[in-house]
């Protein structure tokens, strides 16, 4: 029984919903909640990469289940990318198979007893994340990632709208990459327009969890294939995600 379903999107691809996703769900779980990572983005599945479990292989039981991957014995995790013979291969798919593989992740995979099933969904709000919603009878709201530019705040607003337009809660707005953050002096450099995606959470009546640097070390876990909260626990941006993940808990 999956208890609540969180819901991960994000108007515009490249603002770091994935990383996002990734260390939520890690958080989650070091806190000893059992946790569950859904990657519903069929033609560019980040999950594999961040995790370092590009080459694993998914299993079935004998009725025909899914067994998800299982992640440092606390984190079950199931996206179309442990699925591929070739890690290069492109999935040519129209929407009604697309649809068809997500509710068999939903409905076919053995996940057993979850605290939280976190969802990353692909940019935009198409027939994925239709699915999902649709799909899903317990999801709890969604978690809107942006960057504070223009540019990606603009489509954030429409991941905001449809999320009303289907009375989906949203649980918080989280404003990634909003400055750089200096590796001698520790202080942040905004590198696009300030404060873009707290004003539009304002703006827009919802509710704004934080903000996360655009940090070397998240770049450097990302290409070692650790999750930053894993790789550099004691850093502040994995405080900053730590803090934010606790909110959500308390919403």
């Amino acid at each position: 029984m999956i208890k609540e379903t969180i819901v991960v999107l994000s108007g515009k691809g490249g603002v770091g919903k994935s990383t996002v996703s990734s260390n939520v769900a890690l958080s989650l779980a070091k806190k000893g909640y059992k946790v569950g990572l859904l990657d519903v983005d069929i033609h560019g599945p980040s999950i594999p990469t961040l995790f370092g479990i590009e080459t694993a292989q998914i299993m079935q039981t004998a009725e025909g289940k899914i067994i998800p991957y299982l992640y440092e014995g606390m984190l079950e995790i199931i996206s179309v990318g442990l699925m591929l013979k070739d890690l290069d291969e492109a999935i040519v798919w129209r929407g009604p198979l697309k649809a068809k593989v997500i509710t068999q992740f939903i409905n076919d995979v053995k996940w057993g007893d979850l605290d939280y099933l976190v969802v990353d969904c692909p940019p935009g709000t198409g027939d994925e994340v239709l699915t999902v919603v649709n799909a899903v009878s317990n999801v709890k709201g969604a978690l809107i990632v942006t960057t504070p530019q223009n540019l990606a705040v603009v489509d954030a607003k429409k991941s905001v709208n449809f999320c009303k337009s289907m009375t989906l809660p949203i649980l918080g707005v989280i404003e990634n990459m909003a400055g750089f953050t200096c590796p001698h002096c520790k202080k942040m450099v905004p590198l696009f327009k300030e404060a873009g995606g707290k004003k539009m959470a304002e703006a827009m009546d919802v509710p704004f969890l934080g903000s996360l640097p655009f940090d070397a070390e998240i770049m450097d876990s990302s290409e070692d294939k650790k999750p930053f909260i894993e790789k550099y626990a004691e850093s502040q941006t994995a405080k900053l995600m730590n803090e934010m993940t606790e909110s959500l808990v308390r919403k």
